[in-house]
């Protein structure tokens, strides 16, 4: 007799969601930095792109290929580039580390660093300027699309 396949459900917390307690030490900064615009379309929610980013950084998954539940994915990328450009990612780590050291949730003896090796884009850095090609001195001769052909008689 075949063995039927056990079914286990387990509730797993996913770990691309900002839990609630710490979008609301985030929430704060963010609104304070970007204030809504009075006119202009609605941007997206904060807490949705940050959800996406996390999704995004966790997965590796094309930004194109985010789920629909994060909002728009030109969006979500766009916020992601300024929030870098504007250093906001360092000033919430900092909080993040500020609220864990402050519950002694940091054991500063115990550190991993996690680095990526992978090809150089467009063949690295330059080496050298590349040496201007000067323009021919010598006659040019005109280039017809018709060819001319000659018969000996």
């Amino acid at each position: 007799m075949p063995r039927t396949a056990r079914t286990i459900k387990v509730e797993l917390d996913t770990i691309w969601e900002m839990p609630d307690e710490m979008w609301e030490r985030l929430e704060p900064y963010l609104a304070h930095l970007y204030p809504p615009a009075p006119t202009g379309r609605p941007r997206i929610d904060f807490r949705e792109a940050l959800n996406g980013i996390i999704f995004r950084l966790r997965t590796g998954c094309q930004w194109n290929r985010l789920p629909k539940i994060f909002g728009d994915d030109s969006s979500v990328h766009r916020w992601f580039q300024r929030w870098v450009g504007d250093g906001v990612f360092e000033v919430l780590w900092a909080i993040m580390i500020e609220e864990c050291e402050a519950l002694d949730g940091v054991d500063w003896e115990q550190q991993a660093a996690d680095g990526c090796l992978g090809k150089s884009r467009l063949d690295g850095e330059k080496r050298g300027e590349t040496r201007r090609i000067e323009a021919s001195k010598g006659p040019r001769k005109a280039l017809s699309s018709r060819a001319t052909v000659v018969r000996s008689a």
